[in-house]
């Protein structure tokens, strides 16, 4: 196996365990011994436990700016653009239900590098938005479609979060809701 193909099947092995137990709860023990490899390689690859879920936390950043993005290439309107990257972030979570958890739980982590990093995914997805909103809305200014991504992002975040008690809505529901929201002060 690559060294290429080794991190990945690391990256997916740490992501479930981190998943599963939490962070504080995991040992590099228990990801090397579901590996197959020692805890010595596994510092040799990430060099610490938070190396480790750094790399678990930057290959999701990587996975949902790339799933939010082929939705917005295939959007044939801007009604269709706004609702197809909605219905790609909450897909994204249903769909890869692990880094989600990541994503959501480890901010009790008491670490500025992780905090970091959990905070860069949430500019790059309010980024990634104040784009789409000023593609809809040209004359849109820029502090003004910033402040729009962040509420939404936010407002994101909360109801992913709310559907995991819900599970009777599906992903095109919350993108109904979110879009019945927001669509209004959009103009649309």
């Amino acid at each position: 196996m690559s060294r290429a193909e080794r991190e990945v099947q690391i990256l997916e092995v740490a992501e479930r365990v981190f998943a599963d137990n939490g962070y504080q709860a995991t040992s590099m023990d228990d990801i090397a011994a579901q590996v197959g490899l020692s805890k010595p390689m596994l510092y040799e690859y990430f060099g610490s436990k938070e190396g480790l879920l750094l790399a678990c936390l930057r290959r999701s950043k990587a996975e949902l700016l790339t799933a939010t993005s082929q939705a917005a290439a295939n959007a044939t309107s801007p009604e269709a653009l706004l609702y197809d990257c909605q219905l790609a972030f909450f897909r994204f979570g249903d769909e890869h239900a692990q880094a989600w958890a990541l994503l959501r739980n480890e901010f009790s982590i008491p670490s500025t590098s992780v905090n970091k990093e959990l905070e860069a995914i949430r500019v790059q997805q309010r980024d990634f938005t104040a784009n789409l909103l000023r593609m809809v809305q040209e004359d849109l200014a820029d502090e003004q479609a910033e402040a729009w991504a962040e509420v939404i992002i936010g407002a994101s975040e909360r109801l992913a979060l709310w559907r995991e008690n819900r599970p009777e809505v599906t992903a095109e529901k919350a993108t109904e809701y979110m879009i019945t929201l927001f669509a209004p002060g959009l103009g649309f």
